[in-house]
């Protein structure tokens, strides 16, 4: 059995809102106590895996300072959050107010629809689907901590569960929130969604 933990990285600092994807920003990790609930929640020395955006890599410096024996990351560009394209750094409410002509389009169908420049979240299911198989592979057996982003989380769980990535989307992916998922010989088995071992 190898076990996956998908850990959705600190929340970033943004009173506006703004659509991250793939924009390299940074997160707030001052929560000192929640990242030591977390270091005892975890396994130690697991496999490290990051999608290679600052903010996975600052989520995981702050488990290692609360104590989790880490080895160096894994950088994973496949498991990293969904390509707004030309929407990153802008807000949801900006775009509504500028009448963007593709917006409607996306609303109707988000998980089909692709953003200007970006790409789906069906497409992002299918890179996420590659990555997970692929890793799992590589390491049979081991624990796997996979520091990564909500859209990350939900499409391994469309991938875990066979689910559409429509349906895939309504799941609540909180920051520091973990996600366990077991590759069995029998298929994917789920222990957990959106648990916050520190709450």
């Amino acid at each position: 059995m190898t076990r996956w933990w998908l850990l959705r990285h600190a929340p970033v600092p943004c009173p506006h809102g703004r659509i991250h994807g793939r924009l390299d920003v940074a997160c707030d990790t001052s929560e000192d106590e929640v990242f030591q609930s977390l270091a005892r929640a975890l396994p130690v020395n697991p496999v490290l895996v990051e999608s290679g955006l600052i903010r996975c890599r600052q989520t995981a410096g702050a488990l290692e300072a609360a104590g989790l024996l880490l080895p160096p990351p894994m950088i994973e560009p496949d498991l990293a959050e969904q390509d707004f394209g030309r929407w990153q750094g802008r807000s949801w409410m900006d775009l509504e107010a500028a009448k963007d002509p593709d917006l409607a389009a996306f609303w109707a169908n988000p998980a089909e629809a692709t953003p200007p420049g970006g790409e789906s979240f069906a497409a992002m299911v299918e890179r996420v689907r590659a990555a997970l198989e692929q890793i799992t592979a590589a390491q049979a057996g081991r624990d796997i901590l996979a520091v990564v982003h909500a859209g990350t989380v939900r499409a391994a769980l469309a991938v875990a569960l066979g689910i559409t990535p429509e349906q895939a989307l309504r799941f609540a992916v909180k920051p520091l929130s973990l996600t366990r998922l077991d590759s069995t010989a029998s298929g994917w088995r789920i222990e957990t969604v959106n648990a916050q071992p520190y709450a």
